[in-house]
C-alpha cells in the first residue's frame, strides 16, 4: 500500500454577509449556523434566511462504517468484562487478542470500502470512499504500531520481528508487482524483476527473494556461482526465534559473524560484475546510501527505519527506538518539507509518548472512534497512569463520552452509545440522562426500547417523561388503551384519572368498553387513582353479570356507590345497570340493600334538581331522566316488597 496522508479534520463553516453577526447552536454531532438579526453600524444589504447545518462527524452516516461502529461495540463491551484482579501476565494475551480483533474490523471495513470505491460509477462517491479508505489505512497503521510497542510490549529481538510484520502488512504493493512479474512470459527479463527482488530483501522476505533469484540464475549459467554465493548469504542470515533455546546474546554473535561474511564478499568484489547483486549485498550490510537510493521502493521513512534496524541493529531495544526513528525520518524526508501529521504520530509512538499519540490523533482524525477505543484499551493495560493516577481514567472517560455523544445523533447507533456511557463511572450517568431525552420517539417500538434502557438503570424521571409523552400522543390519536397503558407505566395518577374518564364517556356513548384486555388485566395498577379503580371494578361488575353471578354483581354495584368510589355523574348509569337485577324473578337485592339503593336514588334526584333546573335542560333529555327515575322507583318498590316477604318467610 502507498503512504497514507492524514490531514487534520477541518470543517468549513458557511460565511455570513459582510458586517453581519453569526449565531450558532452546537450539538454533539453537528452545528447549526445562522445569520442573526443584529446589525452592526454601517452594515448594508438584506440578511440571509438560510440555516446551515455543519456536520462534524459524517462517518456515522456511512452504511459501511456503521459496521465498524457496531462490531467494535461488541469488542468494547467484551473488554470491560476482563477482571482487573488477574495477574498482568494472564491479561496481556487477552489484551493483544482484543487489539487484533479491533484491527480485523478496521481492515474488513477498509476492504469493503475499496471494493465499493472501485465498482461505483459515481466519481464523487468514489472519492469519498477513497478518502475513508485512506483514513482507515492510517488508523490501522497507528493502531498496529501501538499494539506492538505498548500492548504487546515486545522485548529486544522479538521487537524487530513484530516491526517487520507491521511493515509487510502495510506495504503490500510488492506482492502485486511480483504477481505481474511471475505471470509474464519471461519473469527474469521483466522490467520490474529486480525491483521485486530488492523489495523482498528490504522487507526481510529472503525466502521469496531467493526463489526469484533462482529464475534469474537459470538464464545466466556463466554467473551461476555468483548467484549461488548470494543464495548462500541470504539463506544463512539469522533471524531471532523468541521461542527457541538460543539466547539473545548468542543470536547477536551469530548475526555479527554473518554480517562480517557479507562484508568480506563485498570487499572481495564477489559481485562486482553484477550491479543488481552488488546492490543486494549492500542492502544486506545496511548501507545507508544504498537504502536511500531506493526511497521509491521503501516508500516511507518508517519502512526505511525497520529495514535499517534489520540489517544494522536486529537486537534493538524499545528504549533505543526513538533515536533511530528520529534519525531515519530526518535522513529520509526532504529537509525542506514539513512532516505530515501521520509522521508526527508515528514518531511520538516510537518515542513511547502515548499521550502525544492520542492528542495528535484527536486533532488529525475526523472522528472520536479511534482515540476512544485505543485509549480505553491502553487504560485497561494500565499504560496511562505514568504521571497521574487519575489522568488516564479521566482521559479515557472524556474520549468515550465524546464518541458516545456523537453516536447519539444517529437514528440507530444511539443504542450503542448507552453501553459506552454505562462504562464511564464519573459522568456517564449524567450524559446518558441528558442524551436519552433527545432521542426522538418516532414509534412506539422505539419508545419501548428507550423506556427499557431507562428502567434497567432506574432513571425514574426519564421513565415518567417518556410515558407521559407517549400517553399524550396516544390520547390525541384517540387510542385510549395505549394512553392508559403508558400513564400506568408512568405512575401518573392525574393522567390515569383523565383517561379513565374518557373510557367511561366512551362507554356511555357506545354502551361497550374498548380495550377490554387491558381493563380486565389492570390488577394492582387500578389502585393508581380512584377513577381507575372504579373503571376496573365497574368492568368486574359486567363480567360477574355476564357470568350470571348476580348476587356478587349486585353487592359490587352497591358498594361502588355507597363507598363513594363511583363519580356522582355516573350514579344514574349504575342505577340503570341495577334495573335488570331488580327485575329478576329471584330476589337479588336484600331489603337493606334496596333501602340503600333508594337512598342513592333520592340523593341523585335531589342533586340533579339543584344543579340543573328543568328550564336549563332540553325537554327530551328531561323526559328520559324522569322516565328512568320512575322506572327505578317502581322496580325498587317491587323489589323491596319481595325482599321483605322473602326475608320474613325465612325467619318464620
Amino acid at each position: 500500500m502507498e503512504e497514507v496522508d492524514v490531514e487534520p479534520a477541518v470543517t468549513k463553516i458557511p460565511a455570513v454577509s459582510d458586517g453581519k453577526h453569526m449565531g450558532f447552536a452546537w450539538g454533539p454531532g453537528d452545528i447549526l449556523v445562522y445569520e442573526t438579526l443584529h446589525k452592526a453600524s454601517g452594515a448594508s444589504g438584506s440578511g440571509c434566511s438560510f440555516i446551515h447545518e455543519v456536520r462534524k462527524d459524517e462517518d456515522i452516516y456511512s452504511p459501511i462504517l456503521r459496521k465498524l461502529f457496531n462490531e467494535s461495540h461488541h469488542i468494547f463491551v467484551g473488554l470491560q468484562t476482563i477482571r482487573e484482579d488477574l495477574p498482568s501476565k494472564s491479561r496481556k494475551p487477552q489484551f493483544v487478542s482484543i487489539s487484533k480483533n479491533y484491527r480485523s474490523v478496521i481492515r474488513a471495513c477498509m476492504e469493503e470500502l475499496q471494493q465499493v470505491a472501485v465498482s461505483t460509477r459515481d466519481g464523487e462517491v468514489a472519492t469519498q470512499y477513497g478518502n475513508q479508505v485512506s483514513i482507515l489505512l492510517a488508523i490501522e497503521l497507528i493502531w498496529n504500531l501501538c499494539e506492538v510497542l505498548f500492548i504487546d510490549a515486545a522485548p529486544a529481538g522479538s521487537l524487530l520481528l513484530h516491526l517487520l510484520d507491521w511493515v509487510r502488512l502495510h506495504k503490500a504493493d510488492v506482492d502485486e508487482k511480483a504477481r505481474e512479474v511471475l505471470q509474464s512470459d519471461s519473469p527474469a527479463e521483466h522490467r520490474d524483476f529486480w525491483d521485486v527482488v530488492v523489495s523482498y530483501v528490504l522487507q526481510g522476505r529472503l525466502e521469496e527473494a531467493r526463489q526469484m533469484l533462482a529464475k534469474q540464475a537459470t538464464l545466466q549459467p556463466a554467473a551461476r556461482s555468483m548467484y549461488k554465493l548470494m543464495d548462500t548469504l541470504l539463506s544463512k542470515m539469522p533471524f531471532y526465534n523468541p521461542g527457541g533455546t538460543q539466547t539473545l546474546t548468542e543470536f547477536d554473535v551469530k548475526w555479527r559473524h554473518w554480517h562480517e561474511e557479507v562484508d568480506r564478499c563485498l570487499q572481495d568484489n564477489s559481485f562486482a560484475s553484477n550491479r543488481h547483486l552488488e546492490i543486494i549485498c549492500k542492502v544486506l550490510l545496511g548501507d545507508e546510501d544504498t537504502l536511500l537510493e531506493h526511497k521509491e521502493l521503501l516508500g516511507t521513512w518508517y519502512h526505511f527505519l525497520v529495514t535499517r534496524l534489520l540489517f544494522c541493529h536486529p537486537t534493538v531495544k524499545p528504549t533505543e527506538l526513538h533515536y533511530y526513528a528520529q534519525s531515519c525520518m530526518t535522513m529520509f524526508l526532504d529537509s525542506r518539507s514539513v512532516p505530515e501529521p501521520l509522521d508526527s504520530i508515528l514518531l511520538a509512538a516510537f518515542e513511547f509518548d502515548i499521550h502525544q499519540v492520542i492528542k495528535d490523533c484527536s486533532i488529525a482524525l475526523n472522528n472520536w472512534w479511534f482515540v476512544a477505543h485505543l485509549t480505553d484499551l491502553l487504560d485497561h493495560c494500565k499504560l496511562l497512569q505514568s504521571h497521574n493516577l487519575h489522568f488516564g481514567s479521566n482521559l479515557r472517560e472524556f474520549l468515550l463520552l465524546e464518541y458516545a455523544s456523537g453516536l447519539f445523533t444517529h437514528h440507530s447507533l444511539w443504542q450503542l452509545a448507552v453501553d459506552y456511557f454505562d462504562n464511564c463511572p464519573e459522568f456517564g450517568r449524567v450524559y446518558l440522562e441528558l442524551q436519552i431525552e433527545r432521542v426522538p420517539l418516532d414509534t412506539e417500538r422505539k419508545a419501548l426500547k428507550v423506556l427499557r434502557i431507562c428502567e434497567q438503570r432506574q432513571m425514574s424521571e426519564q421513565v415518567r417523561s417518556i410515558c407521559k409523552i407517549m400517553a399524550m400522543r396516544a390520547l390525541r390519536n384517540n387510542r385510549l388503551g395505549s394512553a392508559l397503558s403508558w400513564s400506568i407505566r408512568a405512575k401518573d395518577a392525574a393522567f390515569a384519572t383523565l383517561i379513565s374518564e374518557r373510557f367511561l364517556q366512551d362507554y356511555c356513548a357506545r354502551g361497550t368498553f374498548s380495550d377490554l384486555d387491558l381493563i380486565d388485566n389492570l390488577g394492582p395498577a387500578m389502585l393508581l387513582s380512584d377513577r381507575l379503580t372504579f373503571l376496573g371494578k365497574y368492568r368486574e361488575f359486567h363480567k360477574l353479570y355476564e357470568e350470571k353471578r348476580f348476587s356478587e354483581a349486585a353487592k359490587l354495584l352497591l358498594s361502588l356507590m355507597t363507598a363513594k368510589i363511583a363519580p356522582r355523574s355516573f350514579w344514574m348509569t349504575l342505577l340503570t345497570d341495577a334495573l335488570p337485577l331488580l327485575e329478576q324473578k329471584e330476589v337479588i337485592f336484600s331489603a337493606d340493600q334496596t333501602y340503600e339503593l333508594m337512598y342513592c336514588l333520592g340523593e341523585l334526584t335531589s342533586s340533579l334538581n339543584t344543579a340543573a333546573p328543568a328550564t336549563d335542560r332540553p325537554m327530551q333529555e328531561e323526559d328520559i331522566e324522569l322516565t328512568k327515575v320512575e322506572l327505578l322507583r317502581l322496580a325498587l318498590a317491587r323489589n323491596l316488597a319481595m325482599a321483605i316477604v322473602k326475608e320474613g318467610t325465612v325467619e318464620t
